[in-house]
């Protein structure tokens, strides 16, 4: 309860304690206080029992602790039932951003990965290297262009 007071603290607290309270009265407020922090723990167990009771059997293994966001996170991220380690281990953020430097630069990729057919920027005779020289066609004076809904 108290894992960040200090040994300095607590004298001081002790000290002040017996400046207002004094001597004789102190046995008396130290029965008091721990008798009040009992009440308290037995009240808070005693909700923590009717929740769990009005909850059910499908929360059995309920705990509060669970309650803090961070303990939360760290237990699902334990539990592996997502697949969250495959698809962490399956992406790779430097190879990923190195093709598309590699894209944009116009360096050749590996084979393995080949540009897109319908991409009206890339010249099929140059091994799937952007041309950026070229154009990008305009839309006939007559045409509307595309209207996108989700952008206005």
């Amino acid at each position: 309860m108290f894992n960040d007071i200090g040994p300095l603290e607590l004298m001081t607290i002790i000290v002040i304690a017996v400046l207002v309270f004094g001597p004789d009265k102190l046995p008396k407020v130290i029965q008091d206080v721990t008798r009040t922090i009992r009440k308290i723990r037995e009240f808070s167990e005693s909700a923590k029992q009717d929740i769990r009771s009005e909850l059910g059997p499908e929360f059995k293994d309920f705990e509060f602790e669970d309650l803090n966001p961070k303990t939360f996170i760290r237990k699902q991220l334990d539990n592996d039932d997502l697949g969250l380690k495959e698809i962490r281990n399956g992406f790779d953020l430097k190879k990923e951003m190195a093709e598309v430097t590699d894209a944009v630069q116009g360096r050749d990729t590996d084979a393995s990965s080949p540009s897109p057919p319908s991409s009206p920027s890339v010249n099929p005779g140059s091994g799937g290297r952007l041309d950026m020289t070229k154009k990008p066609e305009e839309p006939g004076k007559d045409e509307r262009p595309p209207f996108d809904a989700d952008a206005t």
